[in-house]
């Protein structure tokens, strides 16, 4: 399993320069191919990428940035590192990278026209992209697509943990504990977090039946235009140590071996880490520990592998992109 550290810009990152970008792929006659960029002004070839936008965590930087450079839009598969160089005027970029497998129809029937940042698309064979790429460092970074490849991982979905955001405090509500509700840095965090949530594909959504775990997850299902499922299995009134229905809930999700999104409590969130990481054969990782302390309004991405018997691929977490 590898690993993904949480990637939110922060403020002492200032003079950082973040972006994202992906690895964009698709089977042709069993042999995989790569989609290259040719930049216009820029004079060179390289992978699809681009800065971070305000209000944006990465991953939505990253399909966003692929929309607007490619005409593809793609859900992210699991993440393949970062990339860090100087730019012209000294300043650091760092450069986040996911994998994104495109249908091959869909790619063949796809039509683009050249404009001022990108004159041409390319969908060269794997072991020809190297080649072909300007940069060193985006070599680096096809090759750890390559290894994940030939591992038979580079096909994943994902169990999406979402914590609620930040709730209206309990020595401040005389109702059910159930019922109370965000406060505005809540819905804040609930907006922030939806694009990033929705770039890995979901096509499920679920949450606790707590008020602050259905607002919160409300963004996330008008941008995807996905119904949320409301379940007790994974609230904290139902909460209980051995995390029985919880388990029977991830079960269920990695049964289907689609993405799902479950929003959750504090108290719950690790025993569904815990139930991955068990149902998957995985040994509890500093990556999981992390994953399994999620601070309101954050969110962390389990990538499983689709083929095969589920193996944890790698993990993420995310941080909103408010302050």
């Amino acid at each position: 399993m590898t690993a993904a550290h949480p990637v939110a810009p922060t403020p002492t990152a200032a003079d950082v320069v973040e972006a994202a970008g992906a690895v964009v792929w698709k089977m042709v006659d069993g042999k995989a191919r790569i989609l290259l960029v040719h930049r216009t002004q820029h004079k060179d070839v390289s992978l699809p990428k681009g800065k971070v936008d305000p209000g944006e965590t990465l991953p939505h930087t990253a399909v966003r940035e692929i929309a607007e450079e490619t005409g593809f839009d793609v859900s992210l598969g699991a993440p393949l590192g970062t990339v860090e160089y100087l730019l012209p005027n000294g300043r650091e970029k760092v450069v986040h990278y996911w994998s994104a497998e495109v249908d091959a129809g869909h790619a063949e029937r796809h039509s683009y026209e050249a404009n001022g940042e990108i004159r041409a698309l390319e969908w060269v064979p794997i072991s020809k992209a190297v080649k072909h790429l300007t940069y060193e460092h985006d070599a680096d970074v096809v090759e750890r697509f390559t290894a994940q490849l030939e591992a038979g991982l580079a096909r994943t979905f994902a169990i999406i943990v979402l914590r609620h955001g930040k709730a209206m405090p309990h020595e401040q509500w005389d109702g059910p504990d159930h019922t109370r509700p965000l406060l505005h840095r809540g819905l804040e965090q609930s907006r922030s977090v939806a694009g990033g949530v929705a770039a890995f594909g979901p096509t499920t959504l679920v949450t606790s039946t707590a008020a602050r775990c259905v607002s919160t997850i409300g963004p996330t299902a008008e941008l995807t235009g996905l119904e949320v499922k409301h379940t007790r299995s994974i609230s904290q009134d139902a909460y209980a140590s051995d995390g029985v229905r919880v388990r029977r809930q991830v079960e269920k999700r990695l049964a289907k071996r689609t993405t799902a999104v479950l929003c959750s409590h504090g108290p719950v969130i690790p025993q569904i880490i815990s139930a991955v990481a068990e149902l998957t054969g995985t040994a509890i990782t500093h990556e999981l520990r992390r994953s399994a302390a999620l601070s309101t309004g954050e969110y962390a991405v389990m990538h499983v592998s689709a083929e095969g018997t589920p193996r944890l691929v790698a993990v993420e977490t995310h941080t909103p992109a408010v302050e």
